[in-house]
C-alpha cells in the first residue's frame, strides 16, 4: 500500500533480497523507517509535508514487509540498521532518520555505528531497549504471532495500538497491512521479526552523538508509562522530548499535524545549526 503519493517504488538490493522504498523531493535527505508489522504508508501524512518543505524524503519498507522481499535469512534491529545505512549510502547521505517503534532502534544503531551517515534522529514510539516481560509473556507472544494465524492476530491486535484518535482511513490501512501479511512467505517473515531483541540498540545509546528528538504518544499502550519511557530515552540521548496527546503508538498518523509540526521544528533547528 503506497498511499504516500504518485512516487514509483524503487528497490535496494541487499544480500538475500530487496528493500522497497520511495524517494522524492529536493533538499536535505530524510529517511523514514516504519516499525514491525507496518508498511511504509504509515508515513502517508508525514512524508508529503516534509517534501513540501523542501526535504528529499525516502520511505522504506522493512525486510519481509510491504513491497520488500520476504526471502531474507535473518530479521531484527541489527539487520534493519544495515538496510537503513545501505539506503543512505545509495542515496547520498548524511540523512536525518525518522524511526517508529523498532525502526527507532535501527536508527539508533546506525547513528552509533555510522555517525558519518546521520545528521539527526527522530524516534517515534521508540523501542530502544528490551521491555520487561516474563518468560510466559514471551511464549504467548511467540504463539500468537506464529505464521499460521499471524495475519488474523495482527488484524485484531493492531487497533489496540491506536489508543486515542485513529486516522480516518484506519480501516483501509489496516486491511492493507493484513493483506500484505497474507502473501506467501510474509507471515513467516513477520513472525521471525517478532522474535527480535533490543539489547544491541540499548547498548548503542551511549555512542549516539547525533541530535535527537523523541516523540511519544501519551497513550502508547506498548509502555507501562509512556512519559517515563520517553524521559529515560531523552536523558540518555540528551534529546528533546515531545509528548503527543490523544495518540498511541503511531503519532505520525494519529496526530499528524502535531507530529509534522514537531518534526519540522527539529529539522529547522538542524538546518540552522549546519
Amino acid at each position: 500500500m503506497n498511499t504516500i503519493g504518485p512516487v514509483a517504488t524503487t528497490y535496494l538490493h541487499r544480500p538475500d533480497g530487496r528493500i522497497a522504498y520511495d524517494v522524492d523531493g529536493t533538499g536535505p535527505l530524510v529517511v523514514l523507517v516504519p516499525g514491525m508489522g507496518d508498511l511504509r504508508a504509515t508515513y502517508r501524512h508525514l512524508a508529503p509535508s516534509l517534501r513540501g518543505h523542501h526535504y528529499r524524503v525516502a520511505v522504506m519498507d522493512l525486510r519481509g514487509h510491504g513491497d520488500s522481499d520476504a526471502s531474507f535469512a535473518t530479521y531484527g534491529d541489527v539487520e534493519t540498521a544495515g538496510d537503513v545505512a545501505a539506503l543512505i549510502e545509495e542515496l547520498g547521505g548524511p540523512a536525518v532518520i525518522v524511526g517508529n517503534s523498532m525502526g527507532a532502534a535501527a536508527a539508533a544503531l546506525v547513528a552509533a555505528d555510522r555517525p558519518d551517515l546521520v545528521h539527526g534522529l527522530v524516534l517515534i514510539g521508540p523501542f530502544v531497549r528490551e521491555p520487561l516481560s516474563s518468560a510466559r509473556q514471551r511464549l504467548v507472544q511467540r504463539i500468537a504471532l506464529a505464521p499460521t494465524w499471524a495475519a488474523r492476530f495482527w488484524r485484531a491486535y493492531l487497533p489496540t495500538l491506536y489508543a486515542g484518535s485513529r486516522p480516518s482511513d484506519f480501516e483501509v490501512y489496516r486491511d492493507a497491512v493484513v493483506d500484505s501479511l497474507r502473501r506467501p512467505g510474509y507471515a513467516r517473515a513477520f513472525s521471525r521479526t517478532s522474535r527480535l531483541r533490543h539489547d544491541a540498540a540499548e547498548a548503542s545509546l551511549e555512542r549516539v552523538a547525533a541530535p535527537t528528538m523523541v516523540v511519544m504518544g501519551e497513550l502508547d499502550p506498548d509502555f507501562p508509562d509512556p512519559a517515563a519511557e520517553a524521559r529515560w530515552i531523552g536523558d540518555r540521548l540528551h534529546a528533546d522530548v515531545v509528548m503527543v496527546p490523544d495518540a498511541g503508538h503511531y503519532p505520525q498518523s494519529q496526530q499528524p499535524d502535531r507530529t509534522v509540526a514537531a518534526t519540522l521544528r527539529f529539522l529547522s533547528g538542524l538546518d540552522r545549526r549546519a
